[in-house]
Formats: structure tokens, sequence, C-alpha cells
């Protein structure tokens, strides 16, 4: 069997499963953020909370299947390997990215969001 076909059948379904993970524990934890910086207002919280997950899904996604193609003919199980930790510390690299990028968004908006509080109270 050819190894780069081995390569997909192996990036695919650990990028995915990465992103899951990820997307699941931004989704569940990102909310309460989520709803300090919209003052309580819960209904619209989950609802950003919702459009950040789609978008996440569809970055991580269309960059996974973007990189998918492999250039370079593999031919032994050490490049397989070699192959796949380039590409899946890529992707691992990015989500970690992205995550420091949505919470410093997040923090940014959270101060905002206690100054204005903080002016309306006064």
């Amino acid at each position: 069997m050819n190894y780069n076909i081995i390569s997909y059948l192996i990036y695919i379904p650990i990028t995915i499963a990465i992103t899951i993970c990820v997307a699941n524990t931004l989704f569940k934890n990102g909310r309460l953020f989520l709803v300090d910086i919209f003052h309580g207002n819960q209904p619209l919280a989950d609802s950003v909370n919702n459009l950040l997950i789609v978008g996440f899904y569809l970055v991580n996604v269309g960059y996974a299947i973007y990189t998918l193609q492999i250039m370079t003919e593999i031919i032994t199980v050490q490049m397989v390997i070699e192959k796949l930790s380039t590409k899946l510390g890529a992707i691992i690299l990015i989500l970690g990215g992205m995550h420091f990028f949505n919470l410093f968004v997040f923090f940014k908006l959270r101060k905002r969001a206690q100054e204005d509080l903080a002016f309306q109270t006064n």
C-alpha cells in the first residue's frame, strides 16, 4: 500500500479529534468569559459562543484539508512518522495560537466591559 495514503488516513482522524477536543474545551470554558463580557446576558453570550465555535471549526478543518497534500513520496514508515509529526505539530501550534488569541480578545473585551460598567455606575 502507498505510504502517502496511509499518512492521509492517520492524519485526518487525528486532526479532527484534536480539533473537536480543543473546540469543546473552549466552548465550555469560554462561555463564562462571554457571560461576564455581556453583563450576564446569557442568550447573547451563548449565541456568540456558538458563532465562535463554528468559526473555530471552519478555520481548523479548512487548514487541515488545505495542508493535506504531501508533496514528496513517502517510502518508509520512518517518513510516515516524520511527515505526520510535522503536519500534526503545525495543527497543534495553530490551535494553540488561536487559543491564546481568543484569550487575548476575551480579556480585552472583559476589561472594556468592566470599564464601561464602572463608568455607568459613577
